[in-house]
C-alpha cells in the first residue's frame, strides 16, 4: 500500500516557518494530553508516527518524558524541520512510505499518533501497522462532526481533513481493529489556540468560547463534541473478525 502521488506531493512541502509559532501552541497541549493518559503505564523507547516538524516531540524531550524518543515522518519538509530542533531526547528520524512501519513487531512500547488519522486514506492498514510495532499506544484526532459537516467539504480538505470522527465513531474504529480502550479525554481546546485559530475573526471566536461554555455544563455533549479526542490503547492479539 503506497500513498496517493498528489497527496505525497501535498505533505512533502507541507512544513515552513510561517506556521511554526501556531503550532507550537497547539503541540504544547497536545503533549500534555499524551503525558496525562501515559502517568500510568509502564515505557522505555516511544516511536511517534506522523510526527510533521516535531513539536510535540520537542515538548516531550523538554519534559523528559521519554529519554528514548524516535519518529517516522512521510514529508520531506516535515522531516528537515525535525532536524532543525535539535531535540534532545530523539534518536531515529526516518522518512516512511505512510504505512509500513520499518521496525519488529512489538519494538516500541509506546506509539503515538496525534492529529494524523484524520489525513489517512487507508486508516485501517496504518493502526494494523502501529498494532503490529507497539504495546500501548495513544491517539488523538479533531471532532470536526456536524450534522452537516458535507457542506464544509472544501474547508476541511483544505486542512488534508479526510476522515471525520466523533469519539464513539473512533472508538468504534479502534475497537473493531481490536484496540482496547483503557482511558480517554474529551478535550477542549485552552484559549491560547481558540485565539490563534481565529485571530483574524473575532466573532467566531467569542462564538467557540460560548460554545465551550456550553459544553463544559454538560458533559453527554462534551462526549459528542469536544474540541479533540485523545485516547489510551492496548492491543489484543486478534485480527478484524466479522460474521
Amino acid at each position: 500500500m503506497q500513498l496517493s502521488e498528489n497527496i505525497k506531493e501535498t505533505y512533502s512541502s507541507q512544513y515552513d516557518t510561517e506556521s511554526v509559532e501556531w503550532r507550537n501552541i497547539g503541540a504544547k497541549h497536545k503533549a500534555e494530553n499524551i503525558v496525562s493518559l501515559a502517568k500510568h503505564i509502564d515505557f522505555k523507547n516511544v516511536l511517534e508516527v506522523g510526527a510533521g516538524e516535531g513539536s510535540i516531540l520537542n515538548w516531550l524531550s523538554k519534559w523528559n518524558f521519554c529519554s528514548n524518543l524516535n519518529c517516522v515522518e512521510i514529508s520531506e519538509s516535515g522531516i528537515e524541520m525535525i532536524k532543525s530542533k535539535n531535540i534532545a531526547n530523539l534518536k531515529d528520524i526516518i522518512l516512511f512510505d505512510g504505512y509500513k512501519i520499518p521496525y519488529p513487531d512489538n519494538h516500541f512500547d509506546l506509539v503515538i499518533c496525534s492529529h494524523v488519522m484524520e489525513h489517512v486514506e487507508h486508516e485501517r492498514i496504518l493502526l494494523r501497522e502501529i498494532k503490529r510495532v507497539s504495546k500501548y499506544q495513544i491517539f488523538e484526532v479533531p471532532i470536526d462532526f456536524s450534522f452537516y459537516v458535507d457542506k464544509k467539504l472544501k474547508h476541511f480538505l483544505a486542512y488534508g481533513h479526510i476522515n471525520i470522527y466523533t469519539p464513539a465513531l473512533f472508538r468504534f474504529l479502534l475497537k473493531s481493529e481490536n484496540f482496547k480502550v483503557l482511558n480517554d479525554i474529551c478535550y477542549l481546546y485552552p484559549d491560547d489556540v481558540v485565539r490563534a485559530t481565529y485571530k483574524n475573526n473575532k466573532k467566531v471566536y467569542y462564538l467557540t468560547k460560548i460554545k465551550h461554555s456550553v459544553l463544559r455544563l454538560f458533559p453527554y455533549l462534551l462526549g459528542i463534541k469536544p474540541s479533540s479526542y485523545a485516547v489510551l490503547t492496548s492491543k489484543e492479539d486478534k485480527s478484524l473478525s466479522i460474521f
